[in-house]
């Protein structure tokens, strides 16, 4: 082969010097009204991006504003696009990321079932204490344990209930909110 050749832009071609791929929480302050989410979620799969975690709630009634929380990856280039590409569209009010505006607090809550006897069973509970996870519904063969905190303990609970037994697990997806007395603008 060749050794002036260029690579082209096949995917066998992978170059160690590009930047690597980071995951970024952006809050998002929209107007309350039907379609909005839909336009968010479009800016997202038209481009190829990824979305990996979606909360949306209404926040301010008074206002009908709504705040989205994306969890998205990317490489820095691609997040920089991301949050101007969502500045522009016209219900956006403001696009904080929480990534890197410093000092935020990032929660998820999961529902987990686990079925299981005996010694399964207990260790299911030694765990769930362990991780301060609630039992919100008992059974004599099954759990529904509540955990909330980050998403990868949360991960990691969910990974030690395998071999226990785990049925079913519902995830909320990431919640995110700066420290300090300032709110995000709207």
């Amino acid at each position: 082969m060749n050794a002036n050749l260029q690579p082209s832009g096949s995917a066998y071609f992978l170059d160690a010097s590009k930047p690597a791929v980071e995951t970024h929480t952006l809050a998002v302050i929209v107007d309350n009204e039907p379609g909005v989410l839909a336009r968010v979620i479009g800016l997202f799969s038209g481009r190829g991006y990824n979305i990996d975690s979606l909360t949306v709630s209404e926040t301010q009634h008074d206002k009908h504003t709504s705040r989205i929380t994306i969890v998205t990856s990317g490489t820095p280039s691609v997040i920089v696009q991301i949050k101007s590409q969502l500045e522009r569209l016209v219900p956006v009010h403001s696009v904080a990321d929480l990534t890197v505006q410093g000092d935020s607090i990032t929660r998820e809550l999961a529902m987990v079932k686990v079925a299981g006897t005996g010694e399964k069973r207990v260790e299911a509970l030694r765990l769930a204490e362990a991780f301060r996870a609630r039992v919100i519904d008992a059974g004599t063969t099954s759990f529904i344990f509540e955990i909330t905190g980050k998403s990868d303990k949360v991960d990691q609970f969910i990974s030690l209930m395998v071999p226990l037994g785990l049925v079913e697990v519902a995830r909320t997806g990431v919640a995110g909110i700066t420290r300090g007395p300032e709110g995000m603008k709207s």
